[in-house]
């Protein structure tokens, strides 16, 4: 391997010393890196820091209107006439480079230093001192001393906050400014007063500066002055309610560290598994030496920056799955747990219980059947360990019971520690690895790869009295009973609440009614989402038509009653009789394992699309439909989320595209007609009736997403039911952002962000929604018609705790495809510096339009969201929103007028810079140092 990248120069060697180019070493470590080179794993800083980037007070007091020397930095003050004329040209750079020196080194710019010591009546830890307030009408004060401990005289020439926050007002008693300084003999002590009042939740940072010098000149001239020294002192103020006390972080963040366990003798319990290998053309050293080398056709490299073609299908996904695959592998090993006892299970003592805080929400991810390592504790580092194999037999809340080797139960006594491995289950990657090679096998080239005639006739109608009011839906069904774009899949581009299921069921019928020896498979990416399908089909066929096949993980206990007795696997002669089989994308592979032949199903149809990796999409095509008369519907919006992925060489090469996504990109006969501006309605329909949300609700998502196409056909009652809601900033737009100053939290080993301040405004609109239902005009409500979304699992579980008795809280993901008459939405982030991190990550709202989309559109008459208004205007699309709601008078709480964000302190230090070099700014490193 050395030898190969030392050949493909990205690697030399100096004195024995190897030598790797970056892209080399990431690579081979963890397919993540972060901004600037940070890992995934890599701990950041603490949220808590009060940074000027966070949102820091500044204060209407004394003295705000001047400048500041920080970092090194002289900043003078615009309004002081002796100043003014010497201001000079704005430095950007410089500027920016002041705010670096906060975030990185707080600790030299705290210190205590040229005679002058800063003590306070408060406690100060760090330079930080921290309070907080439970009562609007409460003023708190904070007294700070500033003390001459040198023997020789100093002056006191200027005091400020970084940002302006009107919730601060510093104030002294004989108002120094720089053109009023104060005099401070040895030993003299001077008291500067900070006070702080909010009736607003929130969390409020301030970092202050005071300016001290040896000595001043009388005249108008700084020449003769001595260098001006600065001390600064954080701030962190909140105002909170006993909730937040409840909430806070169990500890302090520590990431999690990866536990790595030595095996040299493996003990399974056996069980009847089916085998798969990797793909041999891509092993692990393959893919990490070729990748580097010089281009070749064939090359690993030369796969991926190539393009999606027919001719490199197969390779290049088994290429991305293999990635994939790898980085699974990495980040599993996230949730390994040394020390861990386990017990016997008290009703089947052949189990053993292990405890798995999170597993019920999938983190880690672990199924039935799924393997799990263990090794007695100690002995990792000890030779001839020995690594024993259990497999889960059920997942429980807080987790799982497993099934071992009679050989290491009849060693084992309670509470035994183990040192705990979690595996990937490789199950779904390698049915679609197997799926990409049967789609080359049974040539779905001109499915994959449509390029059919767009001059085709549309078919002859048909009565379709069900959907005949909506125009969209009526073609949609006509042209799929016809098969208009065979061998081309047909799709269904349904934006939010446009009735894409609806659409699929009408068609279905419509298939069966017209053809009666045709066999539809019926899938989706989901379990919710393939129960919800089978249940809508069973409202209108009859039950010994349909099977909902489940796979083995599923635990019966989640399946909806009225479907759950299909969950018995019948023989394949059984199950072909069956008119309609509804199952996952991923489920529907044992078809193919099971011997199902290929082209048994004359038309595929897959809801929520645009949700699922394209090879997921291909298990249910490739061997089961004919080719070249099967009918493929996909159904979806390619503006909501996309397929989840862990790889980020998958994602940049492509994977996170769906089929449908990409077919709408690529394909010309699924984008509007350069002549009329409309879609080929041959091949493809947009729906555009929208039956669920009010129009002031559906404005910003109509305008960014869908060109302002859709039409508002909610029920009128419904969407209107909160419009007179008398906590409504505008009454009739029932539309509210509410600004909060909040703070990103984050505890014990999660990397998960938190903010309590957003989720005590959340908890104050739910009791007012709860408390005033049914008063003033308006309808009753059930917390099963609200729902909170919050894009991090940290805030989602706090939620949890602070209202048990809310049915749905969720992720943005476990959100889609579903609807609620009310929705508060918390956007969690008040810090900038966390943003590039989450976009990079996909994570967050901020930098994701299809995550703003989804969590925005599935309200029906009331929008609430909670958020910090100084992160949020950054991004375009949070932006109009904002711009949205202030315009149509929707805002309340926070508001970015009540403080500077980090664009306004840029621009206001970079204008009040002095010429004047100080000893802290020739410090300051050089800007082409920070690119490293």
């Amino acid at each position: 391997m050395l030898y190969a990248l030392k050949l493909s120069n990205n690697a030399k060697v100096y004195s024995g010393v190897v030598h790797f180019k970056p892209k080399v070493r990431d690579f081979c470590q963890d397919q993540w890196q972060g901004p600037r080179g940070k890992g995934r794993g890599q701990k950041q800083q603490g949220a808590s820091s009060s940074c000027p980037v966070q949102n820091g007070g500044k204060v209407n007091g004394v003295g705000q209107k001047n400048g500041a020397c920080v970092s090194g930095v002289c900043v003078s003050p615009s309004s002081d006439p002796a100043q003014t004329s010497h201001t000079p040209r704005r430095d950007w750079r410089l500027a920016n480079n002041i705010l670096r020196k906060f975030k990185s080194d707080r600790a030299e710019l705290i210190s205590d230093r040229g005679g002058v010591r800063i003590t306070s009546d408060h406690p100060v830890v760090d330079g930080l001192i921290k309070f907080s307030l439970e009562s609007e009408t409460e003023v708190y004060v904070v007294r700070l001393f500033l003390e001459n401990s040198s023997p020789s005289p100093l002056f006191f020439t200027y005091y400020s906050a970084l940002h302006r926050m009107t919730c601060f007002n510093l104030q002294d008693k004989q108002k120094v400014t720089r053109n009023n300084p104060l005099q401070l003999g040895p030993g003299d002590q001077y008291e500067v007063q900070l006070q702080f009042k909010s009736s607003l939740l929130g969390f409020y940072p301030a970092t202050l500066v005071f300016e001290f010098k040896t000595s001043i000149s009388s005249s108008s001239s700084s020449s003769s002055s001595s260098p001006a020294f600065h001390l600064l002192r954080f701030i962190e103020a909140q105002y909170v309610t006993g909730l937040a006390r409840e909430l806070a972080p169990t500890a302090p963040y520590r990431p999690r560290a990866i536990i790595s366990v030595t095996h040299t003798h493996l003990v399974t319990h056996t069980l009847n598994r089916s085998t798969f290998t990797r793909p041999q053309v891509y092993n692990m050293g393959a893919v990490k030496v070729s990748f580097f080398l010089s281009p070749s056709p064939s090359s690993p490299r030369s796969i991926l920056e190539s393009g999606l073609s027919r001719e490199n299908y197969s390779k290049r996904f088994q290429l991305l799955l293999y990635l994939e695959e790898l980085q699974m592998e990495v980040d599993i090993k996230r949730y390994n747990k040394p020390n861990t006892p386990m017990v016997r299970d008290k009703t089947n003592k052949k189990l053993l219980v292990l405890e798995v805080p999170g597993v019920s929400e999938s983190r880690p991810s672990v199924l039935r059947g799924d393997a799990i390592l263990v090794t007695r504790s100690g002995d990792s580092n000890k030779g001839g360990v020995v690594k024993y194999r259990g497999y889960v037999h059920r997942v429980e809340l807080d987790s799982v019971k497993l099934g071992f080797n009679s050989r290491f139960l009849s060693s084992f006594v309670d509470g035994l520690k183990f040192d705990v491995e979690f595996t990937v289950n490789r199950l779904t990657t390698r049915l679609q690895q197997r799926a990409t090679e049967l789609a080359d096998r049974h040539n779905l080239g001109n499915v994959l790869f449509p390029s059919g005639d767009p001059t085709i006739q549309p078919p002859k109608k048909q009565p379709l009295l069900a959907l005949e009011q909506n125009p969209e839906q009526y073609t949609a069904v006509q042209n799929i009973v016809a098969g208009s774009s065979r061998p081309a899949p047909y799709l269904v581009f349904g934006p939010p609440g446009t009735g894409k299921t609806v659409t699929v069921v009408e068609a279905i019928k419509q298939v069966l009614k017209t053809q009666s020896h045709a066999h539809i498979l019926a899938c989706a990416p989901s379990n919710s989402a393939a129960d919800l399908l089978a249940l809508k089909l069973l409202e209108h066929l009859e039950h010994r038509k349909l099977f909902r096949m489940y796979a083995a993980s599923r635990n019966p206990e989640d399946v909806p009653n009225d479907i759950r007795d299909c969950f018995v696997f019948p023989c394949k002669e059984e199950l072909m009789k069956y008119s309609i089989m509804v199952t996952t994308l991923i489920t529907a592979g044992r078809l193919v394992t099971g011997g199902v032949p290929p082209g048994h199903f004359s038309h595929v149809f897959v809801d929520e699309a645009g949700h699922a990796v394209e090879t997921e999409t291909i298990i249910s095509l490739a061997g089961l439909l004919q080719p070249e008369t099967g009918q493929v519907v996909l159904a979806g919006d390619p503006k909501q989320l996309g397929p989840i992925l862990r790889s980020p060489l998958a994602l940049k090469h492509g994977m996170g595209v769906s089929l449908l996504e990409r077919l709408m990109k690529d394909v010309s006969l699924y984008q509007k007609e350069e002549e009329n501006g409309v879609f080929n309605n041959c091949y493809v329909t947009k729906l555009l009736r929208n039956y669920r949300s009010h129009p002031s609700i559906l404005k910003v998502p109509n305008e960014l997403f869908y060109e302002e196409e859709l039409q508002v056909f909610a029920n009128e009652m419904i969407r209107n039911s909160y419009c007179t809601w008398e906590y409504l900033p505008q009454k009739n737009f029932p539309v509210v952002f509410h600004g909060v100053a909040g703070r990103d939290e984050r505890e014990a080993s999660s990397p998960s962000f938190f903010n309590v301040a957003e989720i005590e405004v959340l908890m104050d609109y739910l009791k007012k929604l709860l408390q005033g239902q049914g008063k003033r005009g308006l309808a009753t409500i059930s917390p099963k018609d609200i729902g909170i979304i919050a894009p991090y699992r940290k805030q989602v579980e706090k939620i949890r705790k602070a209202l048990k008795t809310l049915e749905k809280v969720g992720s943005v993901e476990e959100f889609q495809g579903q609807e609620r008459r009310v929705i508060l939405v918390s956007t969690v982030r008040s810090s900038a510096k966390y943003v590039q991190t989450d976009q990079y990550f996909s994570l967050g709202f901020v930098k994701n339009e299809k995550r703003f989309n989804v969590a925005v559109t599935r309200a029906k008459a009331l929008l609430i969201v909670v958020g910090n208004p100084l992160v949020l205007r950054g991004d375009p699309t949070w932006g109009r929103f904002l711009q949205f709601c202030s315009q149509a008078g929707g805002k309340t709480g926070f508001d970015s007028s009540q403080a500077e964000g980090e664009e306004e302190v840029v621009e206001r230090l970079a204008a009040l810079l002095e010429t004047e070099e100080s000893e802290v700014q020739q410090q300051i490193e050089p800007e082409w140092r920070n690119e490293q």
